[in-house]
């Protein structure tokens, strides 16, 4: 079965950056979706990134256009999210997730059968 091990959550102050990233081990799924999810303290889990690995169609947040960006180490099964330009509202638990789908829809995480365990993520002056 596919594990997911996020890191690389932490504090930082308002304007900062991070790299999440998400190494996956016993990977074996050909054509699959992945993404980076989040979830605030009271507040519902929220899509941030997705990735089809069958045309590189990708989902961005509005929320987080133009400051978070998803990559893969191409030699190891590890994606990245990098996140730039961190603002207060991005506080949050951040999980990644996977599982042998095509299409990216709306990056909901709905049904999605492999999910990393979280990594925290505190913007704060």
């Amino acid at each position: 079965e596919v594990q997911l091990v996020e890191s690389g959550g932490g504090s930082v102050q308002p304007g900062g950056s991070l790299r999440l990233s998400c190494a996956a081990s016993k990977f074996t799924l050909g054509y699959y979706v992945i993404g980076w999810f989040r979830q605030a303290p009271g507040k519902e889990r929220e899509g941030v990134v997705c990735l089809s690995s069958l045309d590189g169609t990708t989902y961005t947040a509005r929320s987080v256009q133009g400051r978070f960006t998803m990559s893969k180490d191409g030699a190891k099964n590890t994606w990245y999210l990098q996140m730039n330009s961190l603002k207060p509202e991005d506080t949050a638990v951040y999980y990644c997730a996977t599982d042998p789908r095509t299409v990216v829809g709306d990056c909901d995480g709905v049904g999605m059968d492999y999910w990393g365990r979280g990594t925290s993520v505190t913007v704060s002056s």
